[in-house]
């Protein structure tokens, strides 16, 4: 369950990342969580054709595992 809940705050950083990315220029850690900015999104046709979006999705989803893998909300 706790990787879970790791792996849903490393997508929400990841959207987050990636959507101030698409608008300005994101120095810090990029490299590490724009990897579907940089990588996937551009191979993906309609991902490419709205990567901003997308990002948003990332973050939305990671938030998403978040709230449902919390361990105080048993």
């Amino acid at each position: 369950m706790r990787a879970l809940h790791v792996s849903g705050f490393v997508l929400l950083l990841m959207g987050i990342s990636g959507v101030i990315d698409h608008l300005w220029v994101q120095p810090v850690m990029s490299p590490v969580l724009n990897v579907l900015e940089r990588q996937v999104f551009p191979r993906v046709d309609l991902l490419a054709d709205h990567a901003l979006l997308a990002n948003a999705g990332v973050a939305v989803l990671g938030l998403v595992v978040l709230f449902a893998t919390d361990p105080d909300r048993s």
